[in-house]
C-alpha cells in the first residue's frame, strides 16, 4: 500500500555518466536510424534516454522505495521529459537528484487509487539544470 508520508522525501545525489556506446545501444533498441545517436563521435542523447538513470541510482539515492508501492497493483502511468538547454551528449557526466513530488488518491472505477510523482532534476559538471524527468505511477485498488 502506497504510503502518503514518502511526500518531500528527497533521495541523495546519484551520478550518470553518459556513454557513446550506451546511447547506441538505447538508439538501436529503439529502432532508431538517426545518425545523430549512431554515428557521432559524441551522440546526443534520445530523449527518452534518461530512463537509463534507474540502474544508477540505488540506495538512498531512490526515494521511490519510500512510496511502497505494491508491484503487484503498481502501473507505470506516465513519464515526462523537460530540456533545458541542448541534450547532454556522449562524454557528460551528470548528477540527478529525485524526490517524491506528491502522493495522492482519487476514486476511480474499480476502486481506491493511490498516485505517486517522483521528479528527478539532472545537473551537469557545472550545476547547471540540464533537465528534470517527471515520473507518476500508480496503485490500483
Amino acid at each position: 500500500m502506497v504510503d502518503d508520508s514518502a511526500a518531500g522525501i528527497t533521495g541523495e545525489p546519484f551520478s550518470l555518466d553518459v556513454e557513446r556506446g550506451k546511447i547506441r545501444e538505447f538508439a538501436r533498441a529503439m529502432h532508431s536510424v538517426n545518425p545523430a545517436y549512431l554515428d557521432a563521435d559524441t551522440p546526443v542523447i534520445p530523449p527518452t534516454f534518461l530512463t537509463t538513470a534507474f540502474f544508477w541510482q540505488q540506495g538512498k539515492a531512490d526515494p521511490w522505495l519510500e512510496v511502497a508501492m505494491d508491484q503487484h497493483k503498481g502501473l507505470h502511468a506516465e513519464q515526462e521529459y523537460v530540456f533545458h538547454g541542448p541534450p547532454p551528449r556522449a562524454g557528460d557526466r551528470l548528477t540527478g537528484v529525485s524526490r517524491i513530488e506528491s502522493v495522492t488518491r482519487k476514486e476511480g472505477r474499480s476502486g481506491p487509487l493511490a498516485f505517486a510523482v517522483m521528479v528527478t532534476e539532472f545537473r551537469d559538471e557545472t550545476g547547471r539544470l540540464v533537465a528534470t524527468a517527471k515520473l507518476t505511477g500508480v496503485e490500483t485498488a
